[in-house]
């Protein structure tokens, strides 16, 4: 059922998208010039708190705490490389980002607070955790491939 609903809403992005009528921008929420792609993402969602108040997850996932943030730093260009195919140092057999594989890739788990998790639904300092579009925005990234575009 939440497989289904994760469909329908990655389906709805898509025609926002593509329609004269709605725009990401109205799906994105709180970041609205959020898109699906990594530049956006470092950009709109780890490096900036958004309107809706939630901290920017460098914040805590920066070269500086990166042991006490699960060995995850969000800054710079080796972000990237921290997060696609790379394993989860928190949760032994975990990949962080699975490109074309949304539902396995631990990051989404963890900003949806999925059973299992290893500590803390992310961002830690939630609510406001992140949007239910803003979520969906990354899904689509890693449904595409997960690209470094």
């Amino acid at each position: 059922m939440k497989r289904l609903g994760h469909l329908l809403a990655a389906a709805a992005l898509i025609m926002s998208a593509a329609g004269c009528d709605e725009s990401l921008q109205d799906f994105a929420g709180p970041t609205p010039t959020l898109e699906p792609t990594f530049t956006s993402i470092q950009r709109d969602i780890f490096n900036t708190t958004d309107t809706a108040a939630r901290q920017a997850c460098t914040n805590c996932h920066n070269s500086g705490n990166a042991v006490l943030a699960g060995g995850l730093n969000l800054t710079g260009a080796g972000a990237y490389n921290a997060l696609v195919n790379a394993p989860s140092t928190g949760k032994p057999g975990a990949i962080r980002v699975i490109p074309g594989n949304p539902d396995g890739s631990y990051l989404i788990q963890k900003l949806e607070g999925a059973p299992g998790i290893v500590g803390d639904r992310m961002p830690q300092s939630g609510p406001p955790f992140l949007t239910t579009g803003q979520i969906t925005i990354i899904r689509e990234w890693i449904e595409r491939g997960a690209p470094n575009n």
